[in-house]
């Protein structure tokens, strides 16, 4: 793509400083956390006992599946935009891949069934969003946290450096330009705190929110925990009372975040 087309500076004038956050937050970074979400599901599902379909996997199975998590690539991405040709549906198109690459697997070839079991799905883009979310968060606390560093560095440097103040727009008592750059590290360290500490808050229970579909396929199994113990296994903060739709949380999400980050 020629950066003089492209339909945002993101992509165009300012393209190499968004490299780091290109494998996170682009249509890629969605379509990798999608598989994450539906092969980390799938291993879940196999870890119940009560769902005799899946037995629970192999080492050998669950490293198969680990890679195509971890070994995601371009050509993988493409090939679910083709099926999505066929589809129609974004979503599908990455259960069909998913199908596709665990057919040689022999433990499971009867398990193709289970993935995206009982799921909408808003389950699964409400949590691959956060996903997205997070690894971009992470990679922006790193950036974040060397300017920092480098302010300390500069308030340590010139602790005893003398300064002149001013107050009501006159000279008053001195101070140091260390202390000055010592405000402004202190300051910008609480925005790293608080930009750490927003909420993605996240839910995988269904159509209707009612586990209608698990319960009616295993009604032993306590579903709400479970799926609490999946969200939170992927380092999210579970929702328990939703309807089918996240999308309040998804932008109230990405509201909190811009609004600490353009206060740093």
């Amino acid at each position: 793509m020629n950066a003089l087309t492209a339909l945002s500076p993101l992509d165009g004038r300012y393209a190499s400083k968004c490299d780091a956050l290109r494998p996170y937050l682009s249509e890629f970074g969605l379509i990798h956390a999608r598989v994450t979400v539906e092969v980390r599901w799938l291993q879940a599902l196999a870890n119940r006992p009560e769902i005799t379909e899946v037995p629970a996997f192999s080492a050998a199975t669950n490293t198969a599946l680990d890679a195509i998590v971890t070994q995601f690539s371009e050509d993988d991405a493409n090939r679910i935009k083709e099926i999505e040709r066929t589809t129609n549906h974004d979503v599908k198109a990455v259960e069909y891949f998913l199908k596709e690459k665990i057919a040689h697997i022999d433990e499971l070839k009867n398990a193709g069934e289970f993935i995206h079991f009982a799921c909408t799905s808003e389950d699964i883009n409400n949590l691959s969003h956060a996903l997205m979310l997070k690894n971009g968060r992470e990679v922006l606390v790193v950036a974040m946290q060397q300017i920092v560093d480098s302010i300390v560095a500069l308030a340590e440097t010139h602790a005893e450096q003398p300064m002149l103040s001013r107050t009501h727009g006159q000279t008053a008592s001195p101070t140091t330009l260390g202390k000055e750059m010592a405000n402004v590290a202190y300051r910008l360290a609480r925005q790293i705190k608080q930009f750490k500490q927003v909420e993605l808050l996240r839910k995988i229970n269904g159509a209707v929110r009612n586990y209608n579909a698990h319960y009616s396929a295993y009604p032993e199994i306590n579903w709400p925990a479970h799926s609490q113990a999946f969200v939170e296994s992927l380092g999210l903060t579970f929702n328990p009372y939703t309807t089918q739709s996240n999308h309040t949380i998804t932008s109230r999400n990405c509201s909190m975040l811009y609004v600490v980050l353009t206060q740093f």
